[in-house]
């Protein structure tokens, strides 16, 4: 029978919540920004979209 993970296993639940992506052309890689402050936080290098993350048009 399955059972429920205990809480702090390090996974996600649902979306992520006050963060955008976005696609960077000139370097081929995705960036996350904060949605408060529209600052860059981080971008990946493999060339994959981050998981949970929304899309900016």
């Amino acid at each position: 029978m399955a059972k429920k993970t205990p809480p702090g296993d390090n996974h996600r639940h649902g979306a992520v919540t006050g963060r955008s992506q976005t696609f960077n052309p000139q370097n081929d890689r995705w960036i996350k920004r904060d949605s408060e402050t529209g600052q860059f936080m981080d971008q990946k290098s493999d060339g994959t979209p981050f998981k949970g993350v929304r899309k900016e048009k």
